[in-house]
């Protein structure tokens, strides 16, 4: 995770992403799957993680990158960075011909997985 989308007290959306090497890509913005307590509780865990500095390579997008939001230069400000030392566990229904997830969902937390290690998954054929 590196970053999010702000709203009210709660957040909108978490930016997600994975390591291709030393660089960070987004894949996504994560709406589903949160509970009210669960976003009360995630969005003070943020505090020491924000950073002025967007960690992901992949950023801006452009305008026609997707359906909503696009996250593109106009757009960036309205997020929130955050170092990524923080892993969440998302379930998809499959990858975009663009590299982002198609309908992920959070799971939860992963505080026994080093950040570095989240890779992109590939599914077995």
């Amino acid at each position: 995770m590196g970053g999010y989308l702000p709203g009210g007290r709660r957040f909108e959306a978490l930016l997600v992403g994975y390591y291709d090497g030393r660089r960070l890509m987004i894949v996504g913005k994560l709406k589903n799957g949160f509970v009210p307590a669960t976003r009360d509780t995630s969005r003070p865990g943020f505090k020491g993680l924000e950073t002025a500095v967007c960690p992901f390579v992949n950023l801006p997008e452009p305008k026609n990158a997707r359906r909503g939001l696009a996250i593109t230069r106009e757009t960036m400000p309205l997020c929130r960075w955050l170092k990524p030392q923080v892993v969440v566990q998302i379930e998809f229904v499959e990858w975009t011909d663009k590299g982002h997830l198609r309908h992920a969902r959070f799971i939860g937390i992963r505080d026994d997985k080093d950040p570095r290690t989240v890779t992109r998954e590939i599914p077995e054929a």
